[in-house]
């Protein structure tokens, strides 16, 4: 059986703030910089290296990666990624199959990121999943939005640019292979399967339609 006790017991000899020794997971491989604070029922497992001050909340599991410094990891999983500093993901985000997170991003709630390198300073922040993707610096991806990668036909999966500056509005599907160029915008609910200009607005979904009293008690069987 693994003693992570003494493991955890020598990081904190090292300048590390182990909350609860009695509840915390980490492999005698992991690398772990001083002023770090790791919360309880954490994993680190692998080849990981922590740089320094990072707070690593409850319910996190990070495998095989690289951690810069200064960022914020609530309750979400990294495997097999490289994240910069200065970044705050989750709760419940999962980053993996060697994803690359640069500086100042945000990555919420049960965001997921496959295969995909993130610019400074650009947002996902709700409910998504970017896979095959390079995202440009300052780029704001809404709640809900799909990269659709996947071609079940051919078995092939294909990539998506979102240059610096784009944002793409809620509930968009992105359908790779497309190039949003910079500053441009995404109607949110359009699904977008042309590359978009640069500062141009993409709006790709069917006009409204309202039937007047089709509700109406008796209409209906």
């Amino acid at each position: 059986m693994v003693n992570y006790k003494n493991k955890c017991e020598e990081l904190i000899r090292k300048g590390v703030n182990i909350v609860d020794i009695n509840n915390t997971y980490i492999d005698q491989s992991v690398e772990i910089g001083e002023g770090c604070i790791i919360y309880p029922n954490t994993s680190i497992r692998g080849n990981t290296k922590i740089g320094k001050n990072n707070i690593i909340d409850m319910g996190s599991i990070i495998e095989d990666s690289f951690i810069g410094d200064n960022n914020h990891i609530i309750n979400s999983y990294i495997e097999n990624s490289e994240l910069g500093n200065n970044n705050i993901i989750g709760p419940f985000a999962h980053i993996h199959s060697n994803s690359v997170i640069n500086d100042n991003i945000t990555i919420g709630n049960f965001v997921e990121i496959k295969s995909t390198i993130i610019l400074n300073n650009a947002k996902a922040k709700h409910l998504s999943y970017i896979g095959n993707t390079k995202v440009g610096e300052n780029a704001n991806i809404g709640g809900g939005v799909i990269i659709a990668n996947y071609n079940p036909l051919t078995k092939e999966k294909y990539e998506t640019t979102i240059e610096e500056g784009v944002c793409i509005g809620s509930n968009s599907v992105i359908v790779s292979p497309v190039v949003l160029k910079e500053n441009s915008i995404v109607a949110a609910g359009s699904v977008i399967t042309y590359d978009v200009p640069p500062f141009a607005l993409a709006i790709a979904r069917t006009g409204q339609i309202n039937k007047n009293n089709y509700n109406k008690k008796g209409d209906l069987v």
